[in-house]
């Protein structure tokens, strides 16, 4: 994938050049702007007919990602989309090859090249009821190519390792490698009522670990009391 990142750096759109014939899929509405290029849209599905449809209604329940998914081919030498996040943040390139595949949690996802695939993995009922990490299925992405993630604030990378295991809140998780092993937790207390501190993903073996460093739900607790509330 081609694209440079612009605007302030808190706050970037991702350019992406596409040459003819050249294809990338977007998040649906992420796209800001685009010139030189096709956009069609599609349900977030292989499969065809009726069968399709309760597949994408499907995902999209399970998973919490769109029923859609936008396909932008260029037509153009010069063709162009900018897409960008609904949340201020950083936007970062993760390469997806046989040795890098990356579960990402919900809204992580922003752009990727045609030649990666992913699948939807089942992770289990407690850790679908017990986390933020995408409901009864998370995105797995496969194949060879460039993947582009979205980050609330900044986004860093941790490594695990057998010796060092990694114990992150959900509600910072982006993505992480496949290869990890994890377990959601309640970090201490009653669901962290002693603490301040709520359900915790728990990672082990070998791999990394992307987290961003703002997670909406404590805006949404900070904001709360400022909030104007209706009166009778």
């Amino acid at each position: 994938m081609r694209f440079v990142l612009t605007g302030d750096s808190d706050c970037p759109i991702a350019r992406i050049s596409l040459g003819p014939g050249e294809s990338v899929r977007t998040e649906s509405g992420s796209m800001v702007y685009s010139r030189g290029v096709e956009i069609t849209g599609g349900l977030n599905t292989k499969k065809k007919g009726l069968g399709g449809v309760f597949s994408a209604i499907g995902r999209s329940i399970t998973s919490g990602e769109s029923m859609f998914v936008t396909t932008a081919t260029g037509t153009s030498p010069d063709g162009e989309i900018a897409v960008a996040p609904p949340i201020p943040g950083k936007i970062v390139e993760l390469g997806i090859d046989g040795a890098h595949q990356y579960r990402l949690n919900t809204g992580a996802f922003l752009a990727c090249d045609e030649t990666v695939e992913y699948t939807m993995v089942n992770q289990g009922i407690a850790k679908a009821f017990f986390g933020n990490t995408g409901g009864l299925f998370v995105m797995e992405m496969r194949g060879a190519g460039s993947l582009l993630v979205s980050a609330f604030g900044d986004l860093l990378a941790l490594d695990v390792t057998p010796d060092e295991p990694l114990v992150v809140d959900n509600e910072h998780v982006i993505a992480w490698d496949a290869s990890l092993d994890y377990h959601i937790e309640v970090a201490s207390g009653m669901f962290g009522f002693t603490t301040g501190e709520g359900l915790v993903n728990s990672f082990t073996g070998s791999g990394r670990v992307y987290i961003q460093t703002r997670n909406l739900a404590n805006l949404a607790q900070a904001m709360h009391p400022y909030l104007p509330t209706s009166s009778n």
